[in-house]
């Protein structure tokens, strides 16, 4: 209080106003309407210019304009507040992007080498594709390859599981500098699907759907390699019959290597973006 009377010009505070005011009766009204922040512009628009003089000194100047509501000095704008939080958000989800990035990638990782652990798909085969030709594993060598094994009389399931899988290979054609996922079905009922049998079936899917056969022996050691379980259930009157299997889509890299698999429950997106994974992390294990 002493320092604000010797010195007239200083802003005064709050707390040395409010002693002040209990000194100077006259000022008590304006004490009392500024307790609640409504007040405060009504308090201003009094424009008192100074307080009542004390004893041998001068008239004491009020600097409203330094009074923040709250009796506090006024802090970084609104504006600065913002960009403070806008910058802080930014560098935190950022954070966030890469260690979810990073979890991903070790998952993948893991996932790759135990599905490679597994042995699916070694060694070779020898099939006749839909045009007759003679096909083995190695005419694939440097594609990344779709494989579904089903058969042609299949009710339900292996339509859906194809159309699936060759909508998968659109969407991927449809990326730009992606390359391209050859879609090959291979039967699990040589008795019945002979070359004939699978052009009439294959065309109905995708033009570069390539369909293989086989004799029962030729068609049991591929199944074997890819682990697939098939078994042909007994013959009705009209000589047909079901063959129960395994339903999964095999992706092979193009080292010719099983890479991964995809049952029932995955999407043709799920499938996507589990191929440009793979793509995204392929290093060739064969230069």
């Amino acid at each position: 209080m002493t320092d604000m009377l010797r010195n007239p010009g200083k802003a005064c505070t709050w707390n040395a106003f409010c002693q002040l005011a209990q000194q100077h009766r006259s000022i008590r009204p304006m004490l009392l309407l500024a307790r609640t922040p409504k007040a405060w512009p009504k308090l201003c628009q009094l424009g008192v210019p100074a307080l009542p003089r004390s004893p041998g000194s001068k008239a004491l100047p009020v600097t409203r304009q330094l009074w923040s509501r709250q009796g506090q000095p006024q802090g970084p704008g609104l504006r600065a507040r913002l960009m403070i939080t806008a910058l802080i958000g930014a560098g935190l989800g950022g954070a966030w992007l890469a260690m979810k990035a990073e979890k991903e990638r070790g998952q993948h990782q893991r996932r790759t080498a135990a599905l490679r652990q597994a042995a699916v798909g070694q060694g070779d085969f020898s099939l006749l594709d839909h045009r007759g030709q003679a096909r083995c594993k190695a005419d694939f060598r440097g594609q990344w390859v779709l494989l579904y094994f089903g058969f042609t009389h299949c009710p339900d399931i292996c339509p859906d599981e194809l159309e699936k899988l060759v909508r998968a290979v659109r969407l991927l054609e449809a990326e730009p500098g992606l390359p391209p996922v050859q879609p090959v079905f291979i039967t699990v009922d040589p008795e019945r699907d002979d070359v004939a049998a699978m052009a009439r079936y294959v065309q109905d899917f995708h033009p570069r759907l390539l369909g293989l056969t086989g004799s029962p022996e030729q068609v049991a050691q591929v199944s074997r390699s890819y682990r697939v379980y098939y078994s042909a259930g007994p013959k009705d009157e009209d000589q047909d019959y079901i063959v129960d299997h395994s339903v999964a889509i095999y992706l092979l890299s193009p080292d010719g290597l099983f890479t991964d698999y995809y049952g029932r429950a995955q999407s043709a997106q799920q499938i996507v973006a589990s191929v440009r994974r793979h793509m995204a992390a392929f290093r060739s294990v064969l230069q």
